[in-house]
């Protein structure tokens, strides 16, 4: 048997039936040579998250019955690849149980695979929306059943469910919905979405940040987020920005550009909503000064942190140096840094 010196050596040298799970940025999957080539040096993690690789491994062994989740968060350098030392320590208590964990098919085996990761400080406890969503892609992904909260959402979001009782609804049926819609429930989704409770919304947007959306539900969202923002509920439109950031839409395009138009609009919540799920639209010439200058002025933005982290994200790494470099001195960025520089 070859050594084992990596995750990515373990569940290929196990037989293990996997799927892996981005848990950062957004949930969504990628493949097992993804994060070999990360465990190797060779590629900086594609979705960092507070200085993390967060990740899902979603396995079942030998003729287990349920599959085991194993959340880890590895730690990253100033450039996001990966600090090996605290994954070589989780290798090593990998292999001091291998035997156990390989050899014994049964629930036994299954106990001693989930405890190998209590205190294990690579672990981490994602939010409840990441997990709904994790269940909800694994649960597909392995062909299961969704969950039964699942027909009561569908009902209530259809229309054939009393309204009052909007309460009754659960996150994992959503995240359920979400990851099983087709195009006519979008759509359907789309012209119920004003009359919705705002609580209801808000957990919607939740799991809709993890998928790309059709157009009709785009617009939708613009329009609801909008509309709260008249009436100051900053909370319903930041959960609505989230919504649409995973989606290449010229209405996502348009709307953050007016967002950041507006000084009035963007403040810290908002910019921090674009920068968790719609990193991927600062990717441009114009909009990235656009928003560091908007982040730069507002006193109650957290400058630094934000940067940093946008700063890891492979595709933004230079775009963010260069934005930082070329801003004048005077401007808000530039005080910014002087700022920074002086303490």
């Amino acid at each position: 048997m070859q050594p084992i010196h990596t995750v990515h050596d373990f569940f290929l040298r196990s037989g293990a039936q996997l799927r892996l799970f981005h848990m950062g940025r957004r949930v969504t999957p990628f493949g097992l040579d993804t994060l070999a080539a990360f465990e190797n040096g060779t590629l900086p993690w594609p979705q960092p998250w507070r200085s993390q690789a967060r990740m899902a491994c979603v396995f079942t062994l030998g003729d287990s019955p349920e599959p085991i989740i194993w959340f880890l968060a590895m730690p990253l350098d100033e450039q996001g690849h990966l600090m090996p030392a605290p994954r070589d320590a989780f290798v090593q208590r990998l292999l001091e149980t291998l035997g156990r964990i390989v050899e014994r098919q049964n629930q036994a085996e299954d106990g001693a695979a989930e405890n190998l990761m209590e205190g294990n400080p690579l672990s981490f406890e994602p939010s409840l929306p990441f997990r709904a969503m994790l269940h909800a892609r694994a649960t597909r992904a392995f062909d299961r059943p969704a969950s039964q909260h699942l027909e009561l959402v569908e009902a209530y979001l259809q229309g054939q469910q009393d309204e009052a009782h909007w309460q009754a609804l659960g996150l994992q049926g959503m995240a359920d919905y979400v990851i099983r819609q087709d195009t006519e429930q979008s759509r359907q989704l789309a012209d119920r979405l004003d009359a919705l409770p705002s609580d209801v919304v808000r957990t919607l947007c939740y799991c809709l940040e993890h998928e790309p959306l059709d157009e009709s539900l785009v617009i939708a969202l613009r329009a609801r987020g909008e509309a709260a923002a008249q009436h100051g509920d900053v909370e319903t439109l930041c959960a609505c920005v989230r919504a649409v950031g995973t989606s290449v839409s010229d209405t996502t395009l348009k709307w953050y550009d007016a967002l950041l138009a507006d000084t009035h609009a963007s403040g810290p919540d908002l910019l921090a909503a674009m920068a968790a799920r719609g990193w991927e639209h600062l990717e441009d010439a114009e909009r990235l000064p656009r928003f560091l200058q908007r982040l730069a002025e507002h006193p109650g933005a957290d400058f630094l942190a934000l940067v940093r982290d946008l700063a890891l994200i492979p595709r933004l790494r230079l775009p963010v140096l260069m934005s930082l470099r070329e801003a004048p001195a005077d401007s808000a960025i530039g005080q910014r840094l002087a700022a920074l520089h002086q303490a």
